[in-house]
């Protein structure tokens, strides 16, 4: 990573990548996917593989926040059967990483993306809205939590826009508001923390480049704070359509950049 770079950040760059943590920290406790906003934005002021790295410890501070706030409401059955898929997930896209360039990287995630926000309005309009999150112990359930896993998986690694895959899973799974929270919260930070070691290995991670992750997860608290305060005032309907509306915003964006 041409960590030089990081020191050459105009006032306004800067300013744009706090606005980026703040988002972080809403999306964290409040609407996933929003944090696709902050990825764009990261890409577009800092080379983008350098961004991802940059990124990373970003979300883990975001992470642990949500933890913190939604640590009673995660369904640990979704979790486990989650965990084996997205490793071979994380795997494949360290392998992916090593000859893709960013051009390909972000039209693939983007189609991605809009292909599987679509999917899950159709399911959410033809399933039973009260899903019961236990289903995931039937066959259907595994099969659809190993595609996510591997799908979640692969693009937290290669763009850290894990977070609208994974909301669509949890939303086409029946996941109230904050059982959705709760268990996002807690796959986030174990997954995010197990990609560290994969990222400084491919140089995107390195002490510049964590000193400018110390100035900027100072922004993360209050966006959380206020996810926090907005959650509170957000009803189940109106959570769904934010979700999977930043999950079109993220794809798009990553079309067009």
């Amino acid at each position: 990573m041409n960590t030089m770079t990081l020191w050459h950040i105009t006032p306004w760059g800067f300013a744009a990548l706090a606005f980026a943590a703040v988002l972080v920290g809403f999306s964290k406790t409040a609407v996933s996917g929003a944090n696709t906003v902050s990825l764009a934005i990261f890409a577009a002021v800092l080379p983008a593989r350098a961004s991802t790295g940059v990124l990373l410890p970003v979300l883990i501070a975001g992470d642990v926040l949500a933890v913190l706030t939604y640590r009673r409401h995660a369904h640990w059955p979704t979790l486990w059967r989650l965990f084996p898929a997205v490793a071979a997930g994380v795997v494949a896209g360290t392998l992916f990483l090593m000859w893709a360039d960013d051009g390909i990287v972000r039209t693939s995630i983007g189609a991605i993306l809009l292909l599987m926000a679509g999917v899950t309005v159709w399911r959410r309009r033809t399933a039973d809205q009260d899903e019961d999150p236990d289903s995931v112990t039937s066959r259907s359930g595994r099969i659809k939590a190993r595609s996510y896993g591997v799908l979640g998986g692969f693009t937290t690694m290669v763009a850290n826009a894990g977070g609208p895959v994974m909301s669509m899973y949890l939303l086409s799974a029946g996941f109230r508001k904050l059982g959705f929270l709760g268990t996002s919260a807690f796959f986030f930070l174990i997954v995010n923390l197990s990609k560290v070691p994969f990222s400084a290995g491919l140089g995107l991670i390195d002490g510049r480049s964590l000193l400018l992750d110390a100035a900027l997860a100072v922004f993360v608290v209050p966006g959380a704070l206020f996810g926090k305060w907005a959650v509170n005032r957000i009803n189940q309907r109106l959570f769904e359509q934010l979700v999977i509306a930043a999950t079109v915003v993220g794809g798009v964006q990553l079309l067009l950049k």
